[in-house]
């Protein structure tokens, strides 16, 4: 009796499964999801991480396996963080904040630690893109301690924490992390930054564009604009294809307003107009602040009649609009998976 029963389990576990194949299709359409976010409008990534979402949690209620009820709460918390990515580029950061903490969760059930990682460094972005920088260092500082992180990993936080700390206006804090961010040669990996990238990695160039961002907060405009020069030269050098649109929006944006704070508008003029050549359903959040950021910059006293200047300000006002890409709704109603 103990051995037919302990057939008629295995029986029924073997029932309570999905092929092997199927994981492996949803691992891979995760993961090359992560690998083109940087192409894909926001709302279009939104769109693939939402149906892939369904997908899993489809696979999840069909498979009583171990090892792939495993890898599918992992493949899960992926596709949260990147739904969390696309809300912010969209300006939901509600949504984004409910999303990252869902990826976070995911990670703790799964004791994935480097997808813990990674939406504590989500979480605290959105901080203090939301005013909240204090409530950005808690996070990034937590972030941190989670173990089995790779150097790519470990120089996106340190990278955050900086910024963190400019928002703060903690200059000698900021320059640590801006430091700790450009010195980690451990030749460490871990399978999220490294195995699959992508929106999880976090490449030359766009170090080299937040601690421009970093370097702005602090009014340093002569590191800003050689780290922001730095991030469009290492784009340059990608095939066109891998170029991402936020990074080079992004770097011009802040390679604007390094320049309007030496007081060149004319070398300002020319990094807006790289900004303003990004189209629409690309624009994402950061792109949008920065976009907002100059506009302000350019009624400062000293430019007021300035014929140049009041174009660019008409001209980035009309872009940081994006009619109709910013809204959501969806996100808020969306309610996280059972972990």
């Amino acid at each position: 009796m103990t051995a037919r029963n302990a057939q008629d389990d295995a029986g029924a576990v073997a029932a309570s499964s999905v092929s092997d194949l199927t994981v492996d299709q949803l691992r891979d359409d995760v993961h090359a999801l992560s690998r083109d976010y940087s192409r894909l409008p926001a709302r279009d990534a939104w769109q693939r991480a939402k149906d892939l979402r369904e997908r899993l949690e489809s696979s999840r209620d069909r498979t009583a396996v171990p090892a792939q009820q495993q890898e599918l709460l992992v493949l899960a918390g992926e596709t949260s963080a990147l739904l969390a990515a696309a809300a912010f580029d969209l300006g939901a950061l509600d949504g984004a904040k409910r999303l990252a903490r869902t990826a976070a969760l995911y990670g703790e059930a799964a004791r994935y630690e480097p997808l813990r990682a990674y939406a504590g460094g989500c979480l605290a972005y959105i901080a203090y893109f939301s005013g909240r920088p204090s409530e950005a260092a808690t996070h990034v500082r937590q972030a941190l301690a989670h173990g089995g992180l790779g150097d790519v990993a470990v120089r996106r936080l340190r990278s955050i924490e900086a910024r963190t700390y400019g928002h703060l206006g903690n200059e000698p804090a900021a320059q640590r992390a801006l430091s700790a961010s450009e010195d980690v040669h451990t030749d460490t990996t871990d399978d999220l930054h490294d195995s699959v990238g992508g929106e999880f990695g976090f490449s030359a160039e766009r170090l080299a564009m937040s601690n421009a961002s970093t370097a702005l907060l602090l009014r340093d405009g002569l590191t800003a604009e050689t780290s922001a020069r730095r991030a469009l030269s290492l784009l340059a050098e990608k095939p066109e294809r891998d170029r991402s649109p936020a990074v080079l929006g992004g770097s011009s944006a802040d390679l604007a307003m390094a320049r309007l704070l030496t007081n060149d508008l004319d070398g300002a003029a020319a990094a807006i107009e790289a900004m303003l050549s990004i189209g629409d359903p690309l624009r994402g959040t950061g792109l949008v602040t920065r976009a907002l950021a100059l506009r302000r910059a350019l009624t400062r006293q000293h430019l007021r009649g300035s014929i140049l200047a009041a174009d660019l300000g008409e001209r980035l006002e009309e872009f940081a609009q994006m009619p109709g890409q910013r809204q959501i709704a969806p996100v808020e109603s969306m309610s996280p998976l059972d972990v």
